[in-house]
């Protein structure tokens, strides 16, 4: 095959003479009129000779007669005029070029192509009208852009259904139409479940309950499937026979079914006396934060105190969550905590501190006891904020150890290092204080007495904040 170019001849007609000899100059102009929307004669300069318009041609073509054809349309297309008529007076096969003219309102689009009759003859300009095309091409940009927009809202919609379901107080779970398994689950059901994400998702659904419940469970799925509207059912959850009302319906997205369930608590299901209820209501407003987890250190529920200081949103917020998150030194502890706890039962005035959402932290103190109900294994705390501790509130608000025992007592609680500056610290004060109750606030004596310079024990009195400074460093005082 060769690579050669082709020319007109190759490309046109195999007989044109035994076809088209026939042909007067009014057949051929009327031949060349049908050809296009427009048809345009050009001399070898450009200049217009003569114009012709078809059925759906533009009539303003006639008014190009005698002007050059480049000064008939808009600047950027000139450079393509230049080509199309320099290509068909060197006999080049002729090739279509998008060429616009300006127009009132917006420019007129137009599809060119132009040969030469004979040689030495003009020019012929073949001209399509684009505007038909155009329109349709602003209504698929249109059409896109109502997609993009479509989409977007349905990218929104979504967004706004996930922060719901991440949000609701209610236990949802999304179960797989066809399996019955598990495909999502919000952090109130995991909390409810007492179980991890990573184990919940896959689960069967009738697994969740106990034995007597799991055909109510099987037949309520059911028939989702095939009814509208399905009246709610109440199960046992396997673990912990708590009673739940379930509710659910069907939906399909991206031509899978899923089933939506809610898991509600039953209200009156485990009756709360009044004194009990008055017990709730306390510990909810106590200004101490509390807190309680599961065995596995995930938070069960919280008082508002802490909500606060943990610096969340909401309580919703923190269900789900493991407390180191917020609880403990980077290290041991929290483990140390946990430990403690789990070996005596009770712990006191554990020293650590609390780290809020955005970044702050504070010293605070925890009082933790374990509880045991029936399958159910929890931790409470009690947590206080400790704030700036000074004079017998250093070292965990205790006074100063006077044992062995007492400091065995507050390792693991408190650093080797705290523990020995706090100590260091609490002994010199107390040594500051009786010295000066003993000189009757006379600064020199004491200092003499402590064996230490005026200016050193200065230097101490501000670092705890002991008596005025002001009048002995003006020299009217110390005496």
């Amino acid at each position: 095959m060769s690579d050669a170019p082709t020319t007109p001849a190759e490309t046109g007609f195999s007989a044109a003479d035994a076809r088209l000899g026939g042909l007067d100059a009014e057949n051929i102009g009327a031949l060349l009129t049908a050809a296009g929307d427009v048809t345009l004669i050009l001399d070898s300069k450009g200049v217009v000779l003569d114009a012709a318009v078809g059925a759906n041609g533009v009539a303003t073509a006639k008014d190009w007669i005698g002007k050059p054809w480049i000064d008939t349309v808009t600047v950027e297309s000139r450079p393509k005029v230049e080509a199309v008529v320099r290509e068909a007076l060197r006999g080049a096969q002729p090739r279509w070029r998008q060429i616009n003219h300006p127009m009132p309102g917006a420019d007129l689009p137009m599809n060119y192509a132009a040969t030469r009759s004979r040689p030495g003859g003009p020019v012929v300009v073949f001209g399509r009208d684009l505007r038909a095309l155009a329109t349709l091409q602003q209504r698929v940009a249109e059409s896109q852009q109502e997609m993009e927009r479509e989409y977007a809202r349905i990218r929104g919609a979504e967004k706004r259904y996930r922060l719901l379901f991440q949000l609701a107080s209610e236990a949802i779970l999304i179960l797989d139409a066809s399996t019955h398994r598990v495909v999502e689950a919000n952090p109130a059901a995991l909390a409810l479940l007492g179980k991890p994400i990573k184990k919940l998702v896959g689960a069967a659904f009738t697994e969740l309950f106990d034995d007597a419940s799991r055909r109510v469970a099987q037949s309520f799925v059911a028939a989702l499937l095939v009814a509208p509207r399905v009246d709610n059912v109440h199960a046992a959850l396997a673990e912990g026979h708590e009673a739940l009302l379930l509710s659910g319906a069907l939906f399909r997205q991206e031509g899978a079914g899923s089933i939506l369930v809610i898991l509600s608590r039953v209200d009156g299901s485990t009756p709360v006396s009044a004194e009990k209820a008055g017990a709730l209501l306390v510990l909810e407003r106590m200004p101490d934060a509390f807190v309680l987890t599961d065995k596995d250190r995930r938070i069960l529920m919280a008082n508002a105190a802490f909500v606060e200081i943990a610096q969340v949103a909401s309580e919703e917020r923190l269900r789900g969550e493991p407390i180191e998150r917020w609880i403990g030194r980077p290290g041991l502890d929290v483990d140390v905590l946990f430990a403690n706890l789990q070996a005596h039962g009770v712990l006191r005035n554990f020293s650590t501190v609390l780290r809020g959402e955005h970044g702050t932290t504070e010293d605070i103190d925890i009082s933790g006891v374990d509880v045991s109900s029936g399958a159910r294994h929890c931790f409470g705390f009690c947590i206080r904020a400790v704030g700036l501790r000074t004079g017998r509130e250093r070292l965990g608000g205790r006074e100063l150890p006077r044992t062995a025992e007492q400091f065995a007592d507050l390792v693991g609680r408190v650093s080797l290092k705290n523990l020995v500056r706090e100590t260091t610290d609490l002994i010199e004060r107390l040594c500051i204080e009786a010295a000066l109750e003993l000189t009757k606030d006379n600064r020199a004596s004491a200092a003499e007495m402590l064996g230490l310079s005026r200016q050193a024990l200065y230097t101490k009195l501000r670092r705890y904040g002991l008596g005025d400074l002001d009048d002995e460093e003006s020299g009217n005082g110390g005496q």
